[in-house]
């Protein structure tokens, strides 16, 4: 049985390391992809059995793509393999070209990604029924694969509506990316899309992205977080949860790090606070939160430290489970900004020290 599933692209990351893209001779590479990300949290740091829908063109970038995946955990028995016909003229592998910024100077992201095989599917070809009926707990996509073409949308209001008849509790992020709505209709766009997927959604993360006229209108501070995420509730009567990661930049290498939450039952509630945080690489650090919070979520009436709970967030919450919940994703988060590459390579017992304060002195 599959604990949480996402539906999302998944891309090979070149990573120039300390150098810049454009002056590299040699990249390191990993796997990553908004919702992938979610779930190789889920699956590498905190236990649970994930698996990612997703396709690759089945050519050798793909099966790199499908080996990484692999050595993260996640089962890749979803994946569509669409064939490859040489130079991809027809389907491809998305590539992204990152590097992690230092001092004044911010990260840099530079996708490669049209005409992915994934950006394809279309409405019908997932069979979200089989998919859904073996157990799943929780699934999760997102508004970056929303964004890839025109059909991933309808694919993306297909599988949550599936997930929603099927009792499976569902997450969104609407995580914007300017680039991928350029001469698509732009930031008003988005919005449409967010609002129109959202309303499937128990549980959204980067809730912040939801406020304002459209996605980036307005920038967001801490002390404002309360009044935002009380819009966006109106907007979005029915969800269950709305969180958000709070971040202010003094630098690329050192962020202020916090998050909150909001609920009908709770109202609003904090995260722990992270001042002066040292980061390495921020990319993925809000997939982080997502995966620690899912996770807080789903064990919130089960065993502390693993998946036998079973608890789902349209239960009723109190202020100590969404706080808890809000503590995992936080310290996550902030985990995975201590190591290179899109995903996390934090373990629980890291995590739960972190939320109880321990300090980073050297274990032997």
């Amino acid at each position: 049985m599959t604990d949480v599933i996402a539906l999302g692209e998944v891309m090979l990351r070149f990573d120039p390391g300390e150098g810049r893209i454009r002056t590299a001779r040699s990249f390191q590479v990993w796997e990553g992809g908004g919702e992938y990300n979610v779930v190789r949290g889920l699956r590498r740091c905190f236990g649970l059995r994930t698996a990612v829908v997703t396709a690759l063109a089945d050519n050798a970038v793909g099966r790199l793509v499908e080996d990484l995946m692999l050595q993260g955990g996640v089962d890749t028995s979803l994946i569509c393999w669409v064939p490859d016909d040489g130079i991809g003229r027809t389907a491809r592998n998305g590539l992204n070209f990152v590097e992690r910024g230092y001092g004044i100077r911010g990260a840099l992201g530079v996708s490669d990604r049209a005409h992915t095989a994934v950006s394809q599917l279309r409405k019908g070809d997932i069979d979200w029924d089989t998919v859904f009926s073996a157990g799943v707990r929780w699934f999760h996509t997102g508004g970056i694969f929303a964004a890839l073409s025109d059909t991933t949308v309808d694919v993306a209001d297909e599988a949550m509506a599936a997930a929603r008849r099927h009792g499976v509790t569902v997450s969104y992020d609407p995580n914007y990316r300017p680039s991928l709505w350029a001469d698509r209709g732009g930031p008003q766009r988005a919005r449409e899309v967010d609002l129109r997927l959202a309303r499937h959604a128990d549980v959204i993360v980067g809730a912040l992205g939801l406020a304002g006229p459209y996605p980036g209108a307005v920038r967001v501070v801490a002390d404002e977080a309360q009044d935002a995420l009380a819009e966006v509730a109106g907007l979005l009567p029915e969800v269950k949860v709305l969180a958000t990661t709070l971040r202010e930049v003094p630098s690329a290498g050192v962020n202020d790090w916090s998050s909150a939450a909001w609920s009908a039952p709770t109202g609003y509630v904090r995260g722990p606070q992270m001042s002066g945080l040292h980061v390495l690489d921020r990319i993925g650090s809000g997939d982080g939160f997502a995966a620690g919070l899912i996770y807080g979520l789903l064990t919130a009436c089960g065993e502390e430290g693993g998946p036998a709970g079973g608890a789902r967030p349209t239960a009723p919450l109190d202020v100590a489970t969404l706080s808890r919940a809000l503590a995992y994703g936080t310290a996550h988060g902030a985990l995975t900004m201590t190591t290179p590459g899109d995903v996390s390579m934090a373990s629980l017992a890291e995590v739960e020290a972190l939320m109880t304060g321990g300090s980073a002195a050297v274990r032997r």
